[in-house]
């Protein structure tokens, strides 16, 4: 895998409709700067907003995935991702003049031949690659999807698709190397569906720039040459269509005996493109489709903001932070400073932290002699530096901010917390807007509940 990131050296275009809006597109892709990421921009709208190409601003995954930043909305992106995963490209602007790229013959290659052909260039930037060090899944037992990301020195994909279907079956491919298989073997895969889900699709509003020129369309009726002519009429085809004695409509061949499945592949490629950095890791995927491979995106993601929070730290844990990390996040120090450990981090969404409540706490002293307990306002102090650290880790800038109290509400102490206890707090964000934050917290001993608010 390359070691620096990588663009293209000139712009370069192509033009056709799109594969659910049948919009007429010219998509242009321009080099970028290192660090830019995959933009995609609007031309056709004033000002030309643009959404970048991550997780964060997925909207609709219904048979294709589809961003949305402000006015900036873009269908059906897995395929040009896909094209640039495979090709690890890292940096690119991809300027659209509607709302959704062309879809060409439904494969990847048309995009992969363009941005040969505007010749691909080392950058002088390192990449940061996502290393996966432990595995991690994503499952949904009630359609049978299994996904599961094993560490590895490169990328590397398995993937299993069991139709019921004499046409499809069960089929099996493993993408091992992408420099010396990803032009080849998988970017020419087509899109395919099912001649039963062509009517649901389009009565959906989809597949409007649909056709047999850009999916292969696999017979799944019992009803013979009806269907399949009730079919050319939904989708309003002038050629004509029979059942085929392959099961595919029309016979047209497949260019893979198991092309479904490498398809299946590329659109996994692209969805993981969302990550937002390349990873290090084989992904076994059985059954998956957007729906689970956005899921596992945001997993992936998520892992790869602590690890860009632990390199900034100078942490080998990405879920953990010690005393010398809270001083890089958090302004307060002794006697004010109210936590000992970060246990775990889910930027912008939850944190967990920790305090060990000792009998040397300056407070004990007064509070109360003979007796000790932790005041509850400094329970709530400690709960509200544990919030910062969430906080401060989902604003831009954050080294040139302080957080303060806006208000307290409906805070409750269920239990004394003395010396020798040792004080977890848990806090989720509610909603993050602008500058203000507001977010739940609870306080645990032993797992019993001592405070909220």
């Amino acid at each position: 895998m390359y070691e620096k990131q990588r663009t293209i050296k000139k712009e370069i275009s192509l033009s056709g409709i799109g594969l659910h809006t049948g919009v007429n597109c010219t998509m242009t892709f321009k080099p970028a700067l290192p660090d830019t990421g995959i933009r995609f921009v609007r031309s056709d709208i004033a000002d030309k907003p643009w959404v970048q190409a991550d997780v964060d601003h997925v909207v609709e995954i219904s048979r294709g995935t589809t961003l949305q930043k402000g006015e900036a909305k873009v269908y059906t992106v897995e395929h040009v991702l896909a094209a640039f995963a495979g090709l690890q490209i890292d940096n690119m602007i991809v300027e659209l003049n509607n709302i959704e790229p062309p879809v060409c013959d439904g494969s990847a290659k048309p995009y992969v031949d363009k941005l040969i052909e505007a010749e691909i260039e080392n950058q002088d930037a390192d990449k940061f690659y996502l290393e996966i060090d432990t595995p991690m899944a994503y499952s949904e037992s009630e359609r049978d999807v299994d996904l599961v990301v094993a560490p590895s020195d490169d990328l590397r994909i398995t993937f299993m698709i069991d139709y019921k279907n004499p046409a499809l079956g069960t089929q099996y491919t493993t993408l091992v190397n992408l420099e010396k298989e990803f032009v080849e073997e998988f970017a020419p895969a087509r899109t395919f569906c099912f001649v039963s889900e062509v009517e649901m699709l389009k009565d959906n509003g989809l597949i409007k720039g649909g056709g047999l020129d850009n999916a292969v369309v696999i017979y799944d009726s019992d009803l013979g040459q009806i269907e399949v002519d009730r079919i050319r009429k939904v989708l309003d085809l002038k050629d004509k269509c029979f059942v085929g004695e392959t099961g595919i409509i029309n016979d047209i061949p497949l260019r893979f005996y198991n092309e479904p499945v490498r398809h299946k592949t590329l659109d996994l490629l692209g969805d993981l493109m969302l990550i937002g950095v390349p990873f290090k890791g084989h992904v076994l995927a059985a059954r998956s489709g957007h729906k689970a491979n956005v899921a596992l995106a945001k997993r992936m993601r998520n892992l790869y903001k602590k690890k860009k929070i632990a390199a900034k730290l100078g942490s080998t844990n990405a879920n953990m932070f010690d005393i010398n990390a809270i001083f890089k996040f958090l302004p307060h120090r002794y006697p004010m400073l109210l936590i000992d450990r970060i246990l775990d981090l889910d930027p912008g969404k939850r944190v967990m932290a920790m305090k060990n409540v000792t009998i040397n706490e300056p407070f004990f002293n007064g509070h109360f002699p003979g007796h000790p307990i932790m005041p509850g306002v400094l329970i709530i102090e400690a709960m509200a530096q544990a919030g910062g650290v969430l906080m401060m880790n989902a604003v831009e800038e954050p080294d040139d901010k302080v957080v303060y109290f806006m208000s307290i509400d409906k805070a409750k102490f269920r239990k004394p917390v003395i010396p020798g206890d040792q004080l977890r707090f848990e806090l989720e964000m509610i909603s993050l807007k602008r500058s203000i934050c507001k977010m739940a917290g609870k306080a645990y001993v032993d797992d019993k509940l001592v405070a909220s608010a």
